[in-house]
């Protein structure tokens, strides 16, 4: 069995554009509706999005901004069947 690469950790926010960002928008709710693997290239590494993904919506307020984050989680060790499997029963 091939082992892993192990990338390095990455915490990157990308802006887009209004119309980008409604178009991948549109392109993740149909991946998720049919159950299929979702692809996005963002700041130039591909990220493959598995169906099992984990969903939530993230509100944070600090004094003088906030934000809400559309967050998609998932595991990338051999256990991410069982992990999704057990939260997509919830």
């Amino acid at each position: 069995m091939t082992k892993r690469k192990e990338n390095p950790k990455r915490d990157i926010e990308k802006d887009y554009s209004t119309k980008q960002f409604v178009k991948k928008l549109r392109r993740l709710a149909d991946c998720i509706e049919q159950g299929k693997r979702f692809q996005i290239q963002v700041a130039g590494e591909r990220i493959s999005v598995p169906p099992h993904a984990v969903i939530n919506i993230e509100h944070e307020r600090g004094r003088s901004d906030e934000e809400v984050e559309f967050q998609l989680k998932w595991r990338l060790d051999k256990q991410a069947d069982r992990y999704g499997q057990q939260h997509n029963n919830l």
